[in-house]
Order: structure tokens, then sequence, then C-alpha cells
């Protein structure tokens, strides 16, 4: 089998097929013409590039997943400190407002 070593991986490594698929077209590679075996490996090396791509993709989607979420806690930790801070500006003026009241 170490006629088509590339092919072989590409076929190990395939996620569109189980176990007993990949041995059935490992076992035909030597019966295979050269025209099939072209096609064989075309068609895995599309299907490894699809699945990089996706990862590629997913991940990215991942980082604005990540992104997002951080923006979110910023957002809420902004939105916590500005209700402290109005909360200690209505207790000042409550503050000030007795203290005029009391003169």
């Amino acid at each position: 089998m170490s006629v088509f070593p590339e092919l072989i991986e590409l076929i190990k490594h395939s996620e569109s097929m189980n176990d007993e698929e990949r041995q059935y077209w490992i076992n035909i590679l030597p019966v295979m013409t050269p025209e099939q075996i072209d096609n064989l490996q075309s068609i895995l090396e599309n299907e490894k590039k699809q699945l990089a791509e996706i990862d590629k993709r997913y991940a990215a989607g991942s980082d604005v997943q990540k992104t997002g979420e951080e923006r979110r806690k910023r957002r809420e930790e902004r939105q916590e400190e500005e209700l402290t801070a109005e909360e200690a500006e209505e207790r000042q003026t409550e503050d000030l407002l007795l203290k005029i009241e009391e003169l």
C-alpha cells in the first residue's frame, strides 16, 4: 500500500467515512483505475479543505462570541458603577436638603 501513501492518509483521516468504509477504499485501491484514484483523491482533498474552512469560520465565530461576552460584561460593570454613583449622588442630595432644612 505504500504506492498511495498520501491517498491512504486522506482516507484514514476522512470524517465522512466510518472505519468499514475506510477499509473498503484501502482494499480496492490496487484495482482502481488512475482516473478513479484521481477522483477519490480530489474528493477527499476537497473534503479536507472544506472542513478546514468550516473549522476556521467556527474559530472566528468563537472569537466573536468571546468578544461579545466581554463587551456584555464590561457594559454590565459600567451600568453597575453608574447605578452606584447615582445612588451616592442621591444620598448627597438628600443630605444637603436635610442640612438646608435644619438651617
